[in-house]
């Protein structure tokens, strides 16, 4: 108890309270620009934490981070153009809501939903952080595969009618994400003797492309205007929102909890939790059929994964020093320069410090709610501008974007021609989304694969002789296999007489 109240006293200095509301509103501004995602948010602000004291530093990056992964759900509500890769997921769910007239709908269960999310992980964070982070340590590289091959079934679930159609996508998801240097080999592939290809198909312009240039190349190619979005202006956000909430309470728990296992693993972090929550949602859901449509039941579940994964992430940053995702990973560097080595050792060391931090999750969470809606109020704006300006400007942005993210106009190319891959795939029916999430999970995948090969020597049954990786294979199986054993169960059920048995 001393030990929590001393964390209060350091959070609750007038200094660090004026850092983190000045990284909020940074972090809001880098989520909501496309490209700019929170991982560069957060090594934007490491070179300004050199100059600040532990719990400022990291108060000041927990912030930015949990307001950066609300922040990108706006553009990609009101344009269509995911502002994070977390809110990639659920983009054209978002903005089919908008175009029917619910932006205030969208934007305020968006918010909410990322509030109760993000104090659900610091709560799992504060209260669980060694158990999560004993368990996660136990995934080998077998899990990992699993993990990534559960993660690829889901774009069965988040693609359109055609399953060909799904399909086709997402292999072309992980085509591109082939290209390299093959981590096993170290053979060049797919690079065509360039050298900016050897390090890979970078996800941001990859996304960005897919997503935003897409949509402006929809734009200026349409022979007749897009339809445009019925509602102009932004009243209430939280008009109807608690009905919404009660109705998808469960999913509100599910999604939060999604969040924070999947967090909880290393490298997997907040982009993955929010498809896996995504398609769990269509999945379960009783009306699957509204998801695609404009539905808001997706959006409770994934927009509470994104920030619930947030605490999930930093379990294994905090307890063995290993990253949970990209932003971690930076946050990993800033422990070691202020002399808080992460491991087992810094509860003991440095108890109040990483206290300090727990606390900072929860005023940060509590300080969305505010700041979101202030940002809502913004960005509502682009509403009312004409497409034939709002269109130049999201392609400086884009542009701009991309180019920061390694300084080379090539990051620019790769943005292009993805974007023209993008249209031609929508316009020919086939879905976006598979196509992203196969960029995102290929490379993990391949590796995981590669690497349990290696290991057990080519024997395949090796994959189910681990407790974990057997459930999670069992677990993925059954789903490849459940639209078969769903024909069989009919075929039964048509076949036996009533008050049979």
């Amino acid at each position: 108890m001393d030990v929590f109240i001393n964390a209060f006293g350091l959070i609750f200095d007038p200094y660090v309270l004026l850092v983190v509301i000045l990284s909020g509103a940074f972090g809001l501004f880098m989520g909501a620009v496309p490209g700019l995602s929170a991982t560069m948010a957060t090594a934007l602000l490491v070179p300004v934490t050199f100059f600040m004291e532990p719990v400022p530093a990291l108060a000041s990056i927990v912030t930015a981070t949990a307001m950066a992964i609300f922040a990108g759900d706006l553009p990609g509500a009101l344009l269509r153009i995911p502002g994070t890769p977390a809110s990639a997921a659920y983009t054209n769910e978002a903005f089919a809501m908008t175009r029917k007239g619910q932006a205030e709908l969208v934007l305020g269960t968006g918010l909410l939903s990322a509030v109760i999310g993000g104090l659900f992980g610091a709560v799992v964070l504060t209260f669980s952080a060694p158990v999560l982070a004993e368990f996660a340590i136990k995934f080998s590289s077998f899990e990992y595969f699993w993990l990534a091959s559960l993660g690829l079934t889901c774009a069965a679930f988040v693609s359109s009618e055609s399953a060909a159609k799904g399909l086709i996508s997402l292999m072309i998801g992980l085509l591109i994400a082939t290209v390299g240097i093959d981590g096993t080999t170290g053979f060049p592939r797919f690079t065509f003797g360039s050298v900016e290809l050897l390090g890979g198909i970078n996800f941001i312009p990859a996304m960005i492309g897919m997503f935003a240039m897409a949509e402006v190349f929809r734009s200026v190619t349409a022979i007749k205007p897009p339809p445009e979005v019925e509602q102009r202006t932004i009243g209430n956000i939280f008009a109807g929102l608690g009905k919404v909430l009660y109705r998808y309470k469960f999913n509100l728990l599910r999604g939060s909890t999604i969040g924070v296992l999947v967090g909880a693993l290393p490298g997997a972090g907040s982009d993955i939790a929010a498809w896996i929550a995504y398609a769990v949602s269509k999945k379960f859901s009783k009306d699957p059929e509204k998801f695609g449509t404009g539905h808001v039941e997706g959006i409770v579940d994934a927009g509470s994964s994104n920030n619930a994964g947030l605490g999930g992430t930093w379990v294994p940053a905090l307890v063995f020093g290993i990253p949970g995702d990209s932003i971690t990973a930076i946050v990993i560097g800033v422990l070691y320069v202020k002399g808080m080595n992460p491991g087992p050792t810094v509860f003991l060391e440095h108890p109040e410090l990483i206290y300090a931090v727990f606390v900072s999750f929860f005023l940060a969470n509590i300080l969305l709610l505010p700041l979101g809606l202030t940002a809502i109020k913004c960005a509502k704006q682009m509403l009312r501008v004409p497409r034939e300006i709002l269109m130049p400007v999201i392609l400086m942005f884009c542009v701009v974007g991309t180019f920061a993210i390694n300084n080379t106009v090539f990051g620019v190319g790769i943005m292009l021609v993805l974007g023209v891959i993008s249209y031609f795939l929508e316009e020919n029916g086939f879905p976006i989304a598979p196509a992203i999430l196969g960029l995102v999970l290929g490379g993990l995948l391949e590796e995981s694969f590669m690497t349990s090969m290696i290991k057990a020597d080519g024997d395949l049954l090796a994959f189910f002789e681990r407790p974990v990786s057997a459930v999670l294979g069992v677990i993925t199986i059954l789903i490849w296999l459940s639209p078969q054993l769903a024909k069989v169960w009919r075929k039964i059920r048509r076949a036996t007489p009533l008050g049979g048995r």
